[in-house]
């Protein structure tokens, strides 16, 4: 359990810093823990949280083979999203996980090499190894093949069964790790043992190393996705921002709401070389001590000569009719085209659509989610009420039921526009999210459990 002393409360930096000098079980349980009490929070956060303990389970958990390693992910994957299953981002790092591993072990299975075409001739074309009868033999049996590609038999060696028999050496051991786990010849065939299975040739011993060396391999592979994933989360915000001078013109006025560090690298980018008004969308503050949001970015909007209005949540519609482009950060993005943004974007976006104003959002390709929202109150988080009405109004507490919402739900009909940081989402979304992960293996609540419609977006 992470420590909860006063000026040390544990966050996603502390965490990283953590899982060196932690067991993997224990790491697991220290985020599944701060996932619950909602000390990590948020999309980036919690996608770089996922894919850091995803890693430590790749390198440090033990599997012996593909499918050991995909339900030590699935196993894994489950539990922390259950553990926060509003946080969609975790079950979509979890898919991308289970379907970078399928893809290097299918890479592995299918991958050529000039040694097993030269070896082609010693498998019989259209048989099994694990169909063909097994050869009493001594321990100095061998095979070769004569000049003209020929196999030839030891003329001193009786088969025990009539038609020639290939026999079982160590030049013939499949390539893939998928092959290790299918074709692998069983310890006894009917009654008849493998006499190189407990003879002292070195079959076993090739064999098994040569096993040891293909899950090697594909775990230096997945750990190398991995890291790609978490670098890709690290550049999303600067490949969005790259798509923001054709967005944003000279003149526009733009709306944000709570910008997100998306939006406001976004903004700040088309900044750079042009002049606009942003208008930006807060909540009010309710306690005098309380900061001012985004003082940063205003702050950095104004060095760059930008005009800077404020405006509160509650005040936002009047300023509609001079809106030219409305941009909203989403948390994540379901399977429908919907947004799940900050509270109160909903409203806007209605407002923006009435008016005729466009609707831009910005969410990274792991925001996108092949979740769809049946159940839409699911997505929904709601904080706590205390900033509204406190226990000094006791009447009201106690007959009166009040919900503060934290995210809701923009419909698609509402956005005109996806900005994402790859261009054929589509092919991407169906590489990234097979259909078996999305029905239910990894997803905990209801919404999630049923059947996932293929990703449709406007762009």
């Amino acid at each position: 359990m992470p420590s909860a002393t006063a000026g040390y409360a544990p966050d996603l930096d502390k965490y990283l810093k953590s899982l060196k000098g932690q067991p993997l079980e224990a790491a697991v349980e220290n985020l599944i823990s701060l996932l619950k009490r909602r000390q990590i929070r948020g999309s980036e956060p919690c996608a770089v949280a996922t894919a850091h303990i995803l890693l430590q389970v790749v390198a440090r958990s033990r599997w012996q083979d593909v499918d050991g390693l995909i339900d030590n992910i699935t196993r894994i994957g489950r539990r922390l999203v259950e553990a926060q299953p509003k946080e969609l981002v975790i079950g979509n790092i979890v898919r991308r996980v289970l379907a970078l591993i399928r893809d290097e072990a299918a890479e592995d299975r299918n991958e050529p090499s000039s040694e097993t075409q030269s070896e082609a001739p010693l498998t019989p074309k259209g048989e099994h190894p694990t169909h063909l009868p097994l050869v009493q033999s001594p321990p100095s049996t061998h095979t070769k093949q004569d000049s003209a590609g020929e196999v030839v038999s030891n003329p001193a060696v009786a088969p025990t069964r009539p038609g020639p028999v290939p026999s079982y050496s160590s030049v013939n051991v499949p390539k893939s790790l998928f092959h290790l786990i299918s074709a692998s010849p069983p310890s006894n065939i009917d009654g008849f043992s493998s006499p190189h299975r407990h003879s002292g040739t070195s079959t076993p011993t090739r064999v098994a190393h040569q096993t040891s060396s293909q899950v090697h391999a594909l775990r230096s592979e997945v750990i190398d996705g991995i890291e790609e994933i978490k670098d890709e989360i690290s550049q999303v915000d600067d490949q969005i921002a790259a798509h923001a001078e054709v967005q944003i013109h000279p003149g526009d006025h733009i709306l944000v709401h709570q910008p997100s560090p998306t939006v406001e690298r976004f903004v700040l980018r088309a900044a750079s070389k042009r002049k606009f008004t942003v208008l930006i969308v807060t909540e009010p503050l309710r306690k005098q001590t309380e900061q001012v949001q985004h003082a940063a970015f205003r702050k950095k909007l104004s060095t760059a000569g930008i005009t800077v209005i404020n405006v509160m949540n509650s005040g936002s519609m009047a300023y509609m009719s001079r809106v030219n482009k409305v941009i909203l950060g989403a948390r994540t993005v379901v399977a429908n085209g919907g947004a799940v943004t900050d509270a109160g974007a909903a409203a806007i976006a209605r407002a923006a659509r009435e008016q005729g104003n466009a609707v831009v959002v910005l969410a990274g390709v792991y925001k996108l989610s092949p979740v769809n929202p049946f159940d839409e109150d699911a997505l929904i988080e709601w904080g706590d009420s205390s900033s509204f009405v406190s226990f000094a109004d006791g009447s009201m507490v106690n007959n009166v039921g009040i919900r503060s919402p934290v995210t809701e739900l923009v419909p698609a009909e509402f956005i005109d526009t996806y900005i994402t940081n790859f261009k054929k989402m589509l092919i991407f979304i169906s590489e990234t999210h097979p259909i078996d992960d999305s029905r239910g293996q990894l997803l905990a609540s209801d919404f999630a459990q049923r059947n996932v419609n293929e990703f449709c977006v406007r762009v």
